[in-house]
């Protein structure tokens, strides 16, 4: 069963911490290179391969005592919250050129740039972390899943009007306290439970 109140929380969430990323800003220099609907097919097949790899993991910390869950999440959230607020700017990064723009070169760079680029990223740990604190697998999915795809749509067809009108700085700042919250609230839980 999914829960609107996870998914639109996850999404919230996942939204806010990949739009300062770098895979936001690589799919922006995509979309300004080749077809739109081709990058973005890439990207959002990388995308859901890593969300069902990282609601995967989450879903086995949901075996664990439900104290030591909500503590390890809290612990993360709160890393991931540091992690957000004493980062760098990320600059733009070197994206290959296909040869040239058929659909399979240009959704395959884009999906290769993104697969590579995530793993391990702050959105694919916080993605697991959501999964074993909600035990909503698809919830936390879908939600994450649309955040991702959305931050993607956004970056390849006009991030850069965008971060002319939010600075990026307030945008990280609002993830960062939405996981200073999360991670908290879940220490409560563990020590309250």
């Amino acid at each position: 069963m999914i829960s609107i109140t996870v998914t639109a929380l996850v999404f919230g969430v996942i939204f806010l911490a990949e739009l300062p990323d770098k895979t936001a800003l690589a799919g922006l220099v995509l979309g300004t290179r080749y077809r739109a609907s081709y990058v973005f097919t890439g990207v959002a097949a990388a995308f859901l391969l890593h969300v069902v790899l990282a609601v995967a993991a989450g879903s086995v910390l949901t075996l664990l005592p439900q104290q030591i869950v909500h503590a390890l999440t809290g612990v993360l959230f709160l890393g991931g919250a540091a992690v957000l607020l004493l980062k760098k700017g990320e600059e733009e990064e070197e994206i290959r050129r296909p040869a040239d723009q058929s659909f399979w070169k240009v959704a395959g760079t884009g999906f290769t740039l993104i697969l590579v680029a995530e793993f391990g990223d702050l959105t694919q740990i916080m993605t697991a972390n959501l999964a074993a604190r909600y035990n909503s697998p698809l919830s936390v999915g879908l939600g994450a899943v649309l955040g991702l795809w959305a931050v993607a749509g956004i970056g390849i067809l006009g991030g850069k009007a965008l971060m002319r009108k939010v600075p990026l700085r307030l945008i990280t700042r609002i993830a960062a306290v939405l996981m200073l919250t999360l991670g908290v609230w879940s220490l409560w839980e563990a020590i309250a439970g």
